[in-house]
């Protein structure tokens, strides 16, 4: 047993007062005269015993009385046998209280998030009033970025509301750690969530020996969940009047099965499809919505399901636009090459231009997306830097070599790419034996191929040195195991690589009919790409080519239904200007980007489907994991059966009190003493 106060333990010398009294109040007798000398000495011994067994339990009870209640005020206490906390320092505490969606769900005191709060106060009141407390959320706000006193702490916590972000539990514990570190005084971290399966990482949380981590689940009813997980398109490309397939991915977060569940597409506020679909209990669906686009530009997508309880993911939003024209440059040595004019000046979906070698304006190139070398024979350094910028900024570049292709400039240019191809002549002739019907190329340019297909006869070619190592996509390949059509990342582009030029005395490549989808599709595939959706709270980048942007125009991001408008982090990459937003949009929904309040594009957010599962871990399943962790400074704490959390907390800090109990011992002898003078004749 150990003393809070032992100083008071000095007022155990206030039992020499009841000694003293009872020295010094001896009881005289008087002497009363009977004729029977005998029954007078019996009844004069008895009375003299008895009186002094009284006076000897009362000065017992007094001394008792004295010890009792001095022990009371000296605050004894029983210690924890882990705790080794300095209780005469000052705690600093930080208390994260879980806001995320699944908070949402239902508990005996109305929502999880309530029961969290009523949680984060009582072990508020658990500490001192003098100690310092930091309030943590999953928005990680800046005014909860410092120490406060026990009544501001309940004020921010009066603020807390439902957040859309998302937050591993990891990522929680680093922000605690990092902050107590500076503290003095003995550390206390607090955790208060539901514990969800997909965010509580235990296994990935680096512990702080010095902090003290209580780890206390919020529990609720269990909640089924049905939602909208994820979309994509069947189409690499988008076109009017093109048929496009949407898919979407659909979760059964509960143990119902469900039926006739309709879904609904809209695009631009008009309804486009409409299906229904049936899915088991814990399984996923895949719906695939086909439907036509009837205009050009952006495109604003909006799916919807009905569910309840947990409703804010049932609505899924996506963008995309619809190709309006891709512009696509040719670089010639010499005359322009007929093939590709036959190909591209026609077509309404392609703005195609020739420039010589010679004569070239480096600051059009990225305006566009596609550029053809067409028979180079030499690359200068110039060109050879200003195509890799190109290629950095997702632009795509396809190289067909010149007659007499200089070895030692191409390969500087291929060196420059960080691409590991160099050429070589071959004059031996062969054909093409092989198509990569896998590759996003011809995926869906042939409904069909025969056996024995005719394809193009090669004369004459370069060699392309192949690495094991490279990101090399063959394309096309020759009976030999020569390389026709390699396609190789190159910054955020793709390189091209052809080891003929387009002359018939190399092949008969441009007169065959692969030519036409070969060179077309790369085309089509070399628009930007651009993802459908984005995530809030996430640090995607948002790409917008840089033409589309001049001299110092702001940036705004703005809801298209709501008044919300921010100006994101710009930063320039090449041809392309990344646009971070942070964690500054917390609310789905479609929105613009614009410069200067011109649009230049629109991007839709969605909740991070993160908090969609919403399976927790039990209380026993926690102190699993944080016993295959090796969390060693954590703890399970919960509402004992007689006890609330705050008195749990307290003897654990404090260990187990005693005053109450020794304050009630000296009432106890008190009321004995009473008893002894009142009825003890």
């Amino acid at each position: 047993m150990e003393f809070a106060n032992p100083l008071f333990l000095f007022g155990l010398a206030a039992i020499a007062i009841p000694i003293v009294i009872h020295l010094f109040n001896f009881r005289k007798f008087k002497k009363v005269y009977f004729t029977n000398v005998k029954f007078i000495e019996e009844l004069k011994q008895q009375t003299r015993q008895q009186s002094q067994l009284r006076h000897l339990l009362i000065l017992l009870m007094r001394i008792l009385a004295v010890s009792a209640l001095v022990l009371a005020f000296s605050q004894p206490f029983i210690p924890v046998k882990e705790n080794t906390s300095d209780r005469s320092s000052v705690n600093a505490i930080s208390i994260y209280v879980d806001n995320s969606f699944s908070m949402e769900a239902q508990s005996n005191e109305g929502r999880l998030l309530d029961q969290a709060l009523n949680k984060a106060r009582e072990i508020a009141f658990a500490f001192n009033n003098s100690d310092e407390f930091q309030l943590l959320t999953n928005d990680f706000e800046g005014r909860h970025q410092r120490f406060v006193n026990r009544e501001d702490f309940l004020e921010l916590l009066n603020d807390v509301e439902l957040s859309s972000l998302s937050r591993k539990l990891s990522e929680v514990y680093k922000r605690q750690a990092d902050f107590l570190h500076e503290a003095k005084g003995n550390r206390t971290a607090c955790m208060v969530s539901d514990f969800q399966k997909n965010t509580s990482d235990f296994g990935q949380i680096l512990q702080d020996s010095t902090i003290k981590v209580y780890v206390i689940p919020a529990t609720g009813e269990k909640t089924g969940n049905l939602y909208i997980d994820s979309v994509w398109f069947e189409e690499p490309v988008y076109r009017v009047d093109q048929l496009a397939t949407l898919h979407l991915n659909i979760v059964n977060d509960s143990e119902e099965d469900f039926e006739k569940i309709p879904v609904k597409l809209s695009i631009n506020k008009e309804q486009r499809a409409i299906a229904s679909f049936d899915i088991q209990a814990g399984a996923e669906a895949e719906i695939l919505l086909p439907y036509s686009n009837n205009a050009q530009g952006l495109q604003y997508g909006e799916l919807s399901i009905i569910d309840y309880p947990v409703t804010y993911d049932d609505n899924f939003y996506f963008t995309y636009e619809v190709l309006n024209e891709i512009p696509v440059l040719a670089i010639n040595s010499g005359d322009e090459n007929v093939y590709f004019n036959s190909l591209f000046k026609n077509d309404s979906l392609i703005d195609f231009q020739n420039a010589d070698v010679n004569r070239l304006d480096y600051t059009t190139f990225n305006q566009h997306n596609l550029i053809l070398l067409n028979g180079l024979n030499f690359i200068s350094s110039g060109l050879s830097q200003e195509l890799k910028r190109f290629a950095q900024g997702g632009g795509n570049i396809v190289v067909f070599p010149g007659e007499v292709a200089d070895a030692s400039s191409w390969r500087e240019f291929f060196l420059n790419m960080e691409t590991p191809f160099s050429y070589v002549k071959d004059t031996f002739q062969t054909r093409i034996s092989s198509m990569n019907l896998q590759s996003t190329l011809y995926d869906d340019v042939f409904e069909s191929l025969p056996e024995n297909l005719d394809l193009p006869v090669v004369f004459k070619h370069y060699t392309i040195n192949r690495q094991v190592k490279s990101m090399t996509e063959v394309l096309l390949e020759m009976q030999n195991g020569d390389i026709f059509l390699a396609s190789v990342p190159a910054g955020k582009g793709k390189l091209y690589i052809f080891p003929v030029p387009l002359n018939p005395e190399w092949s008969n490549f441009p007169k065959h009919a692969i030519f036409v989808p070969t060179l077309y599709k790369i085309a089509l595939l070399s628009k930007p790409f651009t993802k459908l959706y984005y995530t809030t709270g996430k640090e995607d980048a948002v790409l917008v080519k840089s033409e589309n942007t001049t001299g110092e125009n702001v940036i705004k991001i703005k809801s298209i239904a709501k008044e919300f408008e921010i100006i994101p982090e710009v930063r320039s990459a090449g041809s392309l200007i990344s646009i971070f937003t942070g964690s500054q949009i917390k609310d789905a929904g479609l929105y613009n980007v614009n410069a200067n309040d011109a649009l230049i594009t629109a991007v839709a957010f969605n909740f991070d489907r993160a908090e969609s599962k919403l399976e927790s871990y039990a209380k026993n399943e926690i102190e699993g994991q944080i016993a295959d962790a090796g969390l060693t400074t954590f703890s399970v704490l919960s509402d004992a059966q007689n006890k609330s959390l705050s008195a749990v907390i307290a003897e654990i800090n404090s260990g187990k009190k005693l005053w109450k109990l020794f304050l009630t011992l000296a009432l106890v002898f008190l009321l004995g003493e009473v008893v002894l003078l009142r009825f003890w004749k």
